[in-house]
């Protein structure tokens, strides 16, 4: 929201925690000597709210013309458990949130003929992992929806970008162990928009992820099992 609004684009701002989104929405216009971002309260889990919400949000900025999906939840479960109910949680944030989002974005920009569509996923998505199935699994399941709307949009002359991201030093990985290659959210955000102004599918972020997870995707069944990750 910071790096959009350094280039004078009005900015909508959703979280869940007042506080946060509103302060930063402050900071934005303070910095820009005009009202250039404006918060709202929003939990990604309510999916009906994601209609009337736009609405409002046109009332405040006018014409919505990009959308960036970075809602996510990463939970921690034991190596022995199975909770449907927290798995759940997942997919409700990081697919069925998304899902709404951007099909919104989706109906929309194709009929202005126009339109960025941005979903940050994971390079988790890339396995089935021991560690977090139910993650890994809902960020899958955004990666190929992002996918699909992509192959439906470019004629329309909608680009969207999936940034399978890797790990970024904030609060949803701070204490997590396994972590590497950590890069700051701004530093995230800078090759985010990058990357969306060059109008990529899919892009690694940073791009250092790409060989590894190559690898990665390419280890046979019988030894990524036995893995700890």
């Amino acid at each position: 929201a910071r790096r959009l609004a350094a280039d004078g684009t009005r900015v909508a701002l959703l979280a869940r925690r007042a506080d946060k989104v509103h302060g930063i929405a402050k900071e934005i216009n303070e910095m820009a000597g005009a009202e250039l971002a404006h918060g709202f309260l929003h939990d990604v889990a309510d999916r009906n709210k994601v209609e009337p919400l736009w609405a409002v949000i046109e009332e405040k900025i006018g014409e919505v013309g990009q959308l960036y999906y970075l809602a996510g939840v990463m939970e921690e479960v034991g190596r022995d458990e199975f909770d449907t109910e927290k798995d759940a949680r997942h997919f409700i944030v990081n697919t069925l949130g998304s899902v709404a989002w951007v099909n919104a974005a989706a109906a929309r920009f194709q009929k202005q003929g126009a339109g960025v569509i941005c979903g940050v996923t994971s390079v988790a998505q890339d396995r089935g992992r021991v560690r977090r199935p139910a993650y890994n699994a809902s960020k899958a399941g955004m990666d190929t929806h992002l996918e699909a709307v992509r192959n439906r949009l470019w004629r329309k002359n909608v680009c969207v970008t999936t940034i399978r991201l890797g790990f970024v030093d904030t609060p949803l990985t701070r204490g997590v162990p396994g972590m590497f290659w950590l890069i700051s959210a701004d530093r995230a955000a800078e090759l985010i928009l990058r990357s969306v102004q060059k109008r990529k599918s899919i892009a690694y972020v940073p791009a250092r992820w790409r060989p590894l997870m190559f690898v990665i995707r390419n280890i046979p069944s019988v030894i990524f099992r036995r893995l700890n990750v």
